[in-house]
């Protein structure tokens, strides 16, 4: 049976964090199919230098590409080279992050092997499906599973017929763990050549400029994160005011953000980054779905709203009934007054 691939993304020589998340998750899907996981990396003076930064993911088999003209990232020679890879290798699933560069290669390549595509997945397992129609029943599909419609509901998309099964996954959403830092794993490093015409290097990349995050969201021990119910932008002061005494970060939920009271690059959930901090404080926040996909794997969460009916109560460890105009000045000023 055909293979799980992960494209991994590169930043010079350092593999991207999205990319060791979906070598987690493609190990888990590889295992439950009985097969092997396959790695592709594309990039210039990246033959010893990568290896030990995907491996221990429980990669089988790693495959090296490396050339002048492949860093940094432009989209023809990569796509040319997973293209002509995959029609050699047929793998029956591929996993790239929903960044810039996934964006825009999961969609070439689907196209040119006319395969299916599922973007921005909070989640992928394996499943059978019945077609009932054509009175078929498929077994080991890849389920790709998604919100939809403004996030109203959760769709759960298969590709039957097409290979490769491709689905792109945000940053944060799957969780990297190293399966065995001295996992063995074979590495081929490529003739570029025979995969990539010259013609592709027609695009040259003559300046780049990379700015860091404003935030810490992601790699933050305690969120704060305020919604539509904070009421302004001099409401979101008061979060700012708390996540100072705790060390906090502040995020928003995409209402708060619609409405202008944070900035778009605080956005949590499925339209923006995904969380799993040990401490995550929803104020004035409802819950909507697309939302809750964002930080469901918070450890604790503690919800300050004034509806005790509200959805995130539902997932709530703690509610807090009341509000955030009655409640976060208290905490602000029970910190102020027990912090060290």
């Amino acid at each position: 049976m055909n293979n799980v691939f992960v494209y991994c993304e590169l930043e010079g020589t350092t593999v991207a964090e999205v990319s060791q998340e979906l070598l987690t998750k493609g190990r888990k899907l590889a295992n439950t199919l009985g097969v092997q996981l396959e790695a592709v990396a594309a990039g210039s003076g990246i033959v010893g230098k990568v290896e030990a930064q995907i491996l221990p993911y429980g990669v089988d088999k790693l495959h090296l590409f490396d050339a002048p003209g492949l860093a940094p990232y432009t989209s023809l020679p990569h796509t040319s080279i997973l293209v002509n890879l995959f029609k050699v290798e047929q793998p029956q699933i591929c996993l790239m992050g929903a960044d810039v560069v996934g964006r825009d290669l999961g969609p070439r390549v689907s196209s040119a092997l006319h395969s299916g595509l599922t973007a921005d997945c909070t989640a992928l397992e394996i499943g059978p499906h019945e077609d009932k129609r054509a009175g078929k029943t498929y077994e080991n599909l890849l389920y790709q599973i998604r919100p939809a419609f403004g996030g109203n509901i959760v769709a759960t998309i298969i590709n039957p017929e097409n290979r490769p099964q491709m689905a792109t996954v945000r940053s944060g959403v799957m969780k990297a763990e190293i399966l065995d830092p001295d996992y063995k794993g074979e590495v081929i490093v490529h003739d570029v050549a025979k995969f990539v015409p010259e013609t592709d290097y027609v695009v040259k990349v003559l300046d780049r400029h990379v700015e860091k995050a404003k935030n810490n969201l992601k790699g933050a021990p305690i969120v704060i994160a305020g919604g539509y119910g904070m009421g302004s932008k001099e409401g979101f002061d008061m979060l700012f005011e708390l996540a100072k005494e705790l060390h906090a970060e502040v995020g928003g939920s995409r209402a708060a953000v619609d409405a202008g009271f944070c900035d778009h690059d605080l956005q949590i959930g499925q339209t923006g980054v995904t969380v799993r901090p040990k401490v995550y404080i929803a104020c004035g926040i409802s819950g909507a779905i697309q939302h809750i996909a964002g930080m469901k794997e918070s450890g604790i969460i503690i919800s300050v709203n004034s509806d005790p009916n509200a959805p995130i109560n539902a997932i709530a460890d703690y509610v807090i009934n009341g509000t955030v105009e009655e409640v976060v000045p208290k905490l602000i000023k029970y910190y102020k007054q027990n912090s060290k």
